[in-house]
This record gives structure tokens, sequence and C-alpha cells, in this order.
């Protein structure tokens, strides 16, 4: 079984509906998709780079794809975990674009053997729910969009931050009492808060309910976390302080935060994020599964490494969900809030566009 093509584009997609982060408002996002065929298999992926983040912009991903592509060329896909390790040595500064090749060759792998991915990597969870976010924007409007969220079978919301403490909690205020004590409530600041705002944030909360926060300082201001006590922290959600296998070994040592997001587009896909699962299960830290605005392939290959891991605990898988279109189905199916990997070998994703080289 060898490689004998690899086709790679790009995709400019709006969104339905604009949403707001602490650092920016987002109304559409690039998207890079790659097939790897082998013979008359082909296996599917998708790349949503974050410069903000990592630091990969969409000139330096579609660079990387067409370097992977020559990379890949010839190989025998079966041999994942090598041609995995080739990519991130010769594409150390381009995750998204990895992460792209690697659930490819995941998807080719398990259509070759009949068989879906999440049983290839061993299955510990049949579904989870995701959380849907709720972005910054007026109180009332936040309140809508979670009745909204509600109406559609949700019942887990994680509300965007990190602009104004005091906008904040009065916007959480509104919408616990709008939502009742039954919905989950998750927040994510986006590394907007610095050590006073985030006292603030704590203290105006407590008697909220909320689940936990996600990476209210910036990324390198762990030392200011460790003056928390040890169950504050054990309810702070690492994102942009851990991008991959490295950053999660230097957090284990002092335990800032109690719980790891993981995004395949920061780590480099589905292979790496097995690897920095098995560490988080073995420290005993919890994992939350995320995305940036993401095709349904990419979203279902995180799903697939998601509910193979004994530590995963929460989704935040909503990143498909407001594209105007996409170039994919299947892959999820989601049914009262909870997330499920769809019938069918590989990642469970059919295009939806036919395009040959």
């Amino acid at each position: 079984m060898r490689i004998d093509r690899v086709e790679t584009w790009r995709e400019h997609l709006p969104l339905t509906k604009p949403y707001t982060i602490s650092r920016q408002t987002f109304t559409a996002v690039e998207l890079f998709f790659v097939r790897v065929h082998a013979g008359p298999v082909s296996g599917a992926g998708s790349a949503s780079p974050a410069v903000e983040v990592t630091g990969e912009s969409p000139e330096r991903c579609a660079s990387a794809l067409d370097a992977a592509a020559t990379l890949l060329g010839g190989a025998d896909p079966r041999a994942v975990g090598t041609l995995v390790r080739r990519l991130e040595r010769e594409l150390a500064d381009a995750p998204a674009a990895r992460a792209a090749c690697d659930m490819a060759l995941w998807d080719l792998v398990g259509q070759a053997l009949d068989a879906p991915v999440v049983e290839l990597l061993g299955r510990c969870h049949p579904a989870l729910p995701t959380s849907v976010t709720v972005g910054i924007q007026a109180v009332d409007e936040a309140v809508a969009a979670a009745g909204d969220y509600m109406a559609q079978g949700f019942r887990v919301l994680k509300v965007k931050l990190g602009r104004d403490v005091g906008e904040d909690v009065e916007r959480l205020r509104r919408i616990r009492e709008a939502v009742g004590p039954s919905i989950a409530l998750r927040t994510d600041p986006n590394a907007g808060y610095d050590a006073a705002a985030l006292d603030r944030y704590l203290q105006g909360t407590r008697d909220l309910g909320i689940e936990f926060c996600e990476q209210p300082l910036p990324r390198g201001s762990e030392a200011a976390l460790l003056d928390l006590p040890a169950a504050q922290r054990a309810r702070l959600a690492a994102d942009e302080s851990v991008l991959d296998l490295a950053d999660a070994g230097r957090l284990l040592a002092a335990r800032p935060y109690g719980i790891f997001n993981l995004k395949l587009m920061k780590c480099g896909g589905v292979s790496p994020a097995q690897r920095i699962a098995h560490l988080a299960e073995g420290a005993g830290v919890e994992l939350m599964w995320g995305c940036n605005d993401e095709s349904r392939i990419s979203i279902a290959a995180a799903l697939h490494v998601a509910l193979a891991s004994p530590a995963t605990r929460y989704l935040d898988l909503d990143g498909s969900f407001d594209l105007a279109r996409d170039l994919a189905e299947g892959g999820f199916e989601l049914a009262d809030g909870c997330l499920r990997t769809a019938p069918g070998a590989g990642l469970g994703v059919r295009w939806l566009v036919d395009r040959t080289l």
C-alpha cells in the first residue's frame, strides 16, 4: 500500500454569525483541505491555523502542506507513527498543516482496515456532551443566545470573557439566572485577564457554580497562578499555555492548571494529541478537547481521539456549527447536545466536493 498522490487546497469560508473573544472578532475562516490517495482509497484532512496562538499563518500552512505532499509521496500510510514524526522534524512550525496530514493518514488507514479510527485508538467513551460558545456581547444578547442554545438541546455553555471583568461577571450572573442551575457554565477569558482581574473574577463568580475557567492569564504567566489555592487551580484549564507535549510536561511539574485543553491544530494532529493524553492520564490531569473554527473533518478527528482517552472529561467541539458551508459531511452525530462518532470506517466523513488533481 503506497501513497500515490496528495491533494491540498485552500478555502475561504464565511461564518453564519460573527463572534467576539478577548482578542478579536471573527466573521470568516481560512481552512485548508487534504486528500491522501493510496490506490482506490483516500483519507481526508483539514487545517485551521491560528497565527495568534501558534504563529502559523495561512501562508505558512499552505507552504507546509506543499512540502508535506512531497514528503508523503510513495510512503506506506500504515506507518502513521513514522510519517508523523518525520513531518514533526521537517515542519515543526506548522502544527495545523501537520494535523491535516496526520488525520488524513489515520482516515486512510481506518478505511483500509474497515474500522473507525476511535476503535483503532481504543475507545473509552461512547459519547460526551459538547459545550457551545457564547461570544462577548451585550448582556441581553448573551442571555438570548444562551436561551437559543438551550432550545437546541445543548446543556453546556462556554461563555467568552476577557475585556472587562465587571461586565464579564454581570453577564455570567444574568446567564445563570436565565438558564438555571442544571446548565453547566464554563468560562474562557482567552488570556485577557491579569492577576488582579482574575481575583475579581474568582470573587465575583464563586456562587455561580462555574464548572471551570479556561486560560485566564497570558501564556508565560503560569507562576502567578501558583499563589491560588490548589482547589482553585484544579478548576483552571490551560489552552494557550499547552501547545504540545513539551508544554504539557512543563505544566505538570508545577501544576498551575488542573485541566488541559487539547486542540489538534496546536499539537499537530491525532498522533501527538494521543501522546499528551497518555501523559495526562498518568498524571491525573483531566482533558478537554477544543477547536478553532473548523471543518467537520477535523472536528471528527478530534472527537475520535478524545473518545479514546480515559482522561477525557469535557468536549468543546462546536467549531463547525457556524460555517456557512463545509466541504464534507458525516464524521459525527449530534443529539441532545452530545457528540458521538458517525458510522463508517476511518473518520466517517464524506466529501461534498468532487476535486481531483
